[in-house]
């Protein structure tokens, strides 16, 4: 049974979007703090399942579907689809919601609106989570993710698209099990009419032209340096493609105080349930 309510909202241009809400209702914890879940590029609320399942006795944990993305709407207007956008999103989300505080988890693109939440709004970030990116993109893992977002061949049974993520992503998840590949599978596509489709807007891959820069600002340096005041824990995988040390190495020399956790036998991006990952999230966590 799923331990979630459904959220529906309505963007400032007018998209309908989705959120899933974990809330435990504990008479001993009415109002707990909440910690807001942004997945990356081409995912959506199902990557932290996991995650909110760990967290929602504690935390009120909501994973969002970004506009093109998962149950929100796609939009017609491709331009739309960059982190400017996604972060107005989400404060209408949290006015929505009435959250005046809150504590991110950004994986790779969620990270990158972390970075620009912060620094945007400064009083109403707690803390944040950030997952295998930083201010700058390695150019191999972003060439990479070039190679395959909107370009995937279609799938037209469950096993094709098992085959289909596990040799886009097996080199990041070099232990997976079967079964949490068919997971993996049912977190990156829904099912129209029996088939399997991929679970966003193929326009989202215009974002990533090389004549555009609004996936991401050119330089994030200056952005991140403004979240330096906010407590931080930076997740790493140990053969990330998109996270370099050279870059981690200077996050640590902009933010004193910068918690790392490096996850063995993963690339981009670790999914966070990792024991170490969990580990490193419950002490990070801890009094917040």
């Amino acid at each position: 049974m799923d331990n979630y309510n459904d959220c529906w909202y309505h963007s400032n241009d007018g998209l309908r979007l989705y959120a899933r809400d974990y809330h435990c209702h504990d008479s001993d914890n009415p109002d707990p703090p909440t910690i807001l879940c942004m997945h990356g590029l081409t995912r959506n609320s199902a990557d932290f399942a996991g995650l909110a399942d760990h967290l929602y006795e504690r935390f009120r944990v909501i994973a969002v579907d970004q506009r093109g993305r998962g149950r929100s709407e796609y939009d017609g207007d491709a331009g739309n689809y960059n982190p400017q956008v996604y972060v107005q999103d989400m404060f209408t989300l949290l006015d929505h919601l009435k959250v005046a505080r809150v504590t991110l988890i950004g994986t790779s693109m969620g990270g990158l609106m972390s970075f620009l939440m912060a620094a945007m709004q400064p009083e109403r970030i707690k803390a944040m989570i950030i997952n295998d990116i930083g201010p700058e993109v390695d150019p191999g893992g972003l060439a990479r993710i070039k190679g395959y977002v909107g370009k995937s061949a279609q799938v037209t049974n469950w096993d094709e698209a098992v085959a289909q993520c596990r040799a886009i992503n097996e080199s990041a998840f070099p232990d997976f099990s079967d079964e949490q590949w068919r997971d993996f599978a049912r977190g990156m596509f829904c099912e129209e009419d029996g088939i399997p489709v991929l679970a966003y807007d193929p326009a989202i891959a215009q974002s990533l032209d090389e004549e555009r820069v609004d996936v991401a600002p050119p330089d994030l340096w200056p952005v991140f340096e403004r979240c330096a005041s906010k407590p931080m824990l930076l997740i790493r995988g140990a053969d990330s493609d998109i996270l370099a040390p050279a870059c981690v190495a200077r996050m640590r020399d902009c933010h004193d105080a910068l918690q790392v956790a490096e996850i063995p036998r993963r690339g981009h991006a670790p999914t966070l349930t990792e024991r170490t990952s969990l580990v490193a999230i419950d002490a990070f966590l801890s009094g917040r």
